[in-house]
């Protein structure tokens, strides 16, 4: 059976006992499973930041020249930063269409478990926090931003070391090989994480806590779909020339994953490894732009900090201004880049955007309860781009393979990366 399908099945069978469990008082037993899935999940973050470091080194250096990853860089950003825009104003319009804040109870318990506001942090700031001082410690705190800057200056080192740097560039390549073959066992076992996982959320929230909230949910949700079938869907077929079901179809794989795991980066390793082997995306071009995706690409947070801030607006009774729409609109789009692909990063910079106009940051106590719902939508979300900007990338440089493409692919998890092993 076709990995996606065994990770889909799981995904349904977990929901199910989930339910079941939460309706029959037996959450407990849920949450006595749920360290299988948190297994699952630290064996992918095993693997991010290694997998990141070696594998954008790799790239970079297959480029040989810099004028090609200025090319590559400046398409990439373009781009992620569009759709990101796109997604905020998504968000913006179905909150202020369906008002999802309109007669709900803000409890007066609300202020006292309201998330703590963040400073934002100036431009000077944000520019020097992207080059580590101790590239070790960098690597120690998993600070992806800096990983990939460390990586992309010393592949560009290689890259300018010319013949003397060879022995270093084959040492990258082989080490990025090993850590994809690392990936295909750890991605084996996806089925029985994405079960646990699922059982566990389903078992812990139930359908009560969902229906209080069901139209802040079911706004995401939609907006989610919405973005992924026109903004990435128009875009694989009127930019790419592609066909965009065949897209889906090959990214099935890491959405689900990036749906029950809630991280960008977590999902990072089978991402990489479904693009190149589902969606023919050659490797130079996922190691360059996946990375940087799963740190800048953040559509589906920009899109559900639209929502929420609107949502939050509503049920205090404050009408927003234009000036404060078009500042919602920014700050989400640049905050975006700087959320960290991890579970419930997103509620942490909404609070960023909510006091860049004045709202309430008590009001993230009423979507605390129901984050993880919410991480999952938007979670997926941003892998769907970040596959679909590595695809138009990758059809642009004539470095995406046709017949890949448009071919589904039947292997199981095991034969992951047999192709660039042949090559």
């Amino acid at each position: 059976m076709q990995l996606w399908k065994q990770i889909f099945i799981a995904l349904a069978l977990g929901l199910v006992l989930g339910v079941v469990l939460n309706r029959t008082g037996n959450a407990g037993f849920a949450d006595g499973i749920k360290p299988i899935g948190d297994l699952f999940i630290r064996g992918i973050k095993m693997l991010t930041v290694p997998l990141i470091f070696v594998s954008l080194v790799s790239g970079v250096t297959s480029l040989q020249d810099l004028a090609t990853m200025g090319r590559l860089g400046i398409k990439t950003f373009v781009l992620y930063l569009g759709t990101t825009a796109i997604a905020i104003c998504i968000g913006l319009g179905l909150a202020v269409l369906f008002k999802p804040g309109i007669g709900v109870d803000i409890g007066a318990g609300a202020a006292k478990h309201a998330a703590a506001a963040t400073t934002e942090p100036g431009i000077t700031d944000t520019l020097l926090g992207l080059v580590p001082t101790n590239p070790i410690e960098a690597f120690a705190n998993g600070n992806v931003l800096q990983i990939i800057v460390f990586a992309i200056l010393l592949g560009m080192a290689i890259v300018l070391a010319g013949d003397a740097a060879k022995p270093v560039k084959r040492f990258f390549d082989a080490a990025a090989e090993v850590m994809y073959k690392l990936t295909s066992i750890i991605i084996s076992f996806a089925p029985y994480g994405v079960f646990a996982l699922m059982t566990w959320v389903a078992g812990s929230y139930g359908l009560d806590l969902l229906a209080s909230l069901a139209k802040v949910i079911a706004i995401i949700y939609v907006g989610c779909v919405i973005h992924a079938l026109l903004v990435y869907g128009g875009m694989i077929r009127f930019i790419g020339r592609l066909n965009p079901v065949r897209f889906f179809q090959g990214s099935i794989e890491q959405i689900i994953v990036a749906f029950t795991s809630t991280s960008s980066s977590g999902t990072l390793p089978v991402t990489m490894m479904s693009t190149e082997r589902n969606l023919g995306v050659s490797r130079r071009v996922s190691s360059f732009v996946l990375p940087l995706g799963a740190t800048i690409n953040m559509d589906g947070v920009a899109l559900y900090q639209g929502v929420v801030a609107v949502f939050i607006a509503q049920a205090y009774g404050i009408d927003l201004t234009t000036s404060q729409f078009l500042t919602i609109a920014l700050t989400s789009t640049l905050a975006s880049i700087g959320t960290a692909g991890v579970p419930g990063a997103g509620l942490v910079m909404t609070s960023m955007v909510l006091s860049s106009v004045g709202l309430p940051l008590e009001g993230i106590a009423i979507i605390a309860g129901i984050d993880r719902i919410l991480d999952m939508a938007r979670t997926s979300l941003n892998v769907t781009g970040d596959c679909a900007v590595a695809c138009l990338v990758a059809r642009s440089e004539g470095e995406l393979d046709q017949i890949a493409y448009d071919t589904p692919h039947v292997l199981k998890a095991e034969t992951i990366f047999t192709s660039q092993e042949k090559a």
